[in-house]
């Protein structure tokens, strides 16, 4: 017998939701690992519906994520938060569930890094919230056990991430792993450490299996650029950006803070600022970069009194995000048929720098890496001369 009280129609709706949603996270290139985890709680989430009497509308309630997080022992609701936006979105519901409380705020050293990553230039609002957010997490982990900073071990470090990232995607976890490991080291700069706990915060043995950074070969360079439009104001603007990327090697973070008077137009040069070495570097503009930049300046740039080279196209006219720059490239590079990240223009700068000759120092400053091993790893890339010596077959 139907029970008068349920609606028959809620759950066959929120399971084609639930598909629809995680069809959405793989069109927009969730990492597999992520797609997979809210498959698992969203089927979870639909056996508590199932054995409920809620109605559609009640279904993304606060209250009723409380009641399916305790019956459920789950230690996040990551998924069902993000179905009830993707939804909300589509408006098949009027508002999505609040998102998580903020942490608290931080004090002390903690808040000191923090002030220190805003002020280096390299550090988005975005990272800086996911940094409190980790900051927060380790100190709330520490303080019922009367654990000093000064006296933290690895062992303890360990044992906080494994329960801060049980929840969490490989790739999650490797980017909380990340932050932590430069608080460490800030620790350790600091004299608060006496030894820099950094390199010991590893992750399972796939750390050491070492993957050589991707990058373009010429055909590849010049079929992105062939199949770049130069018709509107954006299409100009990621002109310029692939442009940058491609011949100065720039990082996003570095293409997005860049202001007008950094570039001098007579001589053909860029002169950078800050960077994550903080050494400033003057470097020559290749001709047909500075004529991307000033296409774009003069047909593409909005009018404004904002200094930033790159602007939005809507007003009122601020400078763009890191993120921002990283997605128009890409998106332009999988257009021109590329499966690849504005990161990989990077990686074929540093390859174009071993083929002229350059020294891993040299690549070093030119990248502008604070450490040697962050411009070793480019060394597994110099396929031209490996396939020259051992194939004698010039790439």
């Amino acid at each position: 017998m139907i029970d008068p009280q349920k609606d028959p129609s809620v759950v066959p709706r929120l399971s084609r939701a639930i598909t629809d949603y995680l069809k959405w996270m793989k069109s927009v290139r969730y990492s597999p690992a992520s797609c997979h985890q809210h498959r698992m709680q969203l089927e979870v989430f639909l056996d508590f519906v199932k054995d409920s009497d809620l109605l559609w509308q009640q279904l993304f309630a606060g209250v009723t994520r409380e009641q399916f997080k305790n019956l459920s022992q789950l230690s996040t609701t990551a998924a069902v938060n993000g179905l009830s936006r993707y939804l909300a979105q589509q408006g098949h519901i009027k508002t999505p569930l609040p998102r998580r409380p903020q942490p608290r705020q931080l004090a002390g050293i903690y808040e000191d890094y923090r002030y220190y990553r805003q002020e280096d230039g390299q550090t988005s609002p975005r990272q800086l919230n996911t940094i409190r957010r980790v900051l927060s997490a380790l100190g709330d982990y520490l303080k019922p056990q009367d654990i000093p900073l000064n006296r933290l071990r690895i062992e303890q470090l360990d044992a906080f991430m494994a329960e801060f990232c049980r929840p969490l995607a490989a790739g999650s976890c490797r980017h909380y792993r990340s932050l932590l490991r430069g608080f460490l080291s800030y620790l350790h700069q600091r004299g608060i450490i006496k030894k820099n706990l950094a390199p010991l915060l590893i992750g399972a043995p796939q750390f050491a299996m070492a993957k050589p950074p991707k990058f373009l070969r010429p055909a590849e360079v010049q079929k992105l650029l062939e199949n770049l439009p130069v018709t509107t104001a954006r299409e100009l603007r990621i002109y310029a950006m692939v442009h940058l990327a491609y011949s100065l090697g720039l990082r996003p973070v570095e293409i997005s803070g860049l202001q007008l008077d950094d570039i001098c137009f007579g001589r053909a040069t860029l002169s950078l600022q800050r960077r994550k070495n903080d050494i400033p570097l003057e470097l020559p503009i290749a001709e047909p970069t500075l004529k991307a930049v000033v296409a774009y300046v003069v047909g593409g740039r909005p009018k404004s009194e904002d200094r930033h080279l790159f602007l939005s196209q809507v007003a009122p006219y601020g400078p763009i995000v890191p993120g921002l720059v990283a997605r128009d490239i890409q998106q332009a590079m999988k257009k021109a048929g590329l499966n690849a990240t504005a990161y990989w223009l990077r990686h074929t700068y540093a390859q174009h720098l071993l083929t002229a000759g350059a020294s891993i120092y040299e690549i070093k400053e030119m990248l502008g890496h604070r450490h040697i091993e962050s411009s070793r790893k480019y060394l597994y890339i110099h396929t031209e001369l490996m396939r020259e010596v051992i194939l004698d077959e010039p790439l």
